[in-house]
């Protein structure tokens, strides 16, 4: 048994000498894509539409609040109950719409994003077959370095980049991105 656990020891270490590992910073590597810029003002117009009907929406219900306030110690109890109602029923669909559209930002987000990742993917794993990589990791996630310290050599940022045919724009020390 001693045996065994020595030999699969050994194993892994002779295996982690051979590895390459590599690291991407895919953030980097979506700024300097044209789709992004794309992308961004296609989203941008989904929320501007979006926001436009929201905001008519709440400016209708502001004014039927307004009149209601105006006019409510001499309202008829029926007609009082009927706008209160009304007033109700704009507040829920104005809050309804609100959550709609938070759904339909991020479903546009996703279908758009979709082939990029897919790109950016392939892209990923083919230079990390050219060039021997054995483990390609992304350096953050959720904004959260995951990769504390990289050795430059093994970012290959720019390598996937000059896959999908993009020249990286050159960084300047107010727009450098860290990578490592």
């Amino acid at each position: 048994m001693f045996f065994l656990a020595v030999f699969a020891v050994a194993a892994l270490s002779a295996s982690a000498q051979e590895s390459k590992i590599g690291f991407a910073d895919v953030d980097y590597i979506f700024s300097q894509m044209p789709e992004a810029k794309q992308i961004d003002t296609e989203l941008q117009s989904v929320q501007t539409v979006l926001k436009n009907q929201l905001d008519n929406k709440v400016k209708e219900f502001q004014t039927l609040l307004a009149d209601y306030q105006k006019n409510v110690n001499s309202m008829l109890p029926a007609i009082r109950e009927n706008t209160e109602k009304e007033l109700q029923q704009k507040q829920a669909n104005i809050e309804k719409l609100q959550q709609d559209a938070q759904t339909t930002i991020q479903q546009k987000q996703t279908q758009l994003m979709e082939p990029i990742y897919a790109k950016v993917g392939k892209a990923i794993e083919d230079v990390s077959k050219e060039n021997g990589f054995t483990l390609v990791l992304n350096q953050q996630i959720g904004g959260l370095d995951v990769i504390l310290f990289g050795d430059e050599k093994m970012d290959v940022s720019d390598l996937v980049l000059k896959k999908m045919g993009i020249t990286p724009a050159p960084a300047t020390p107010a727009t450098a991105v860290p990578k490592n």
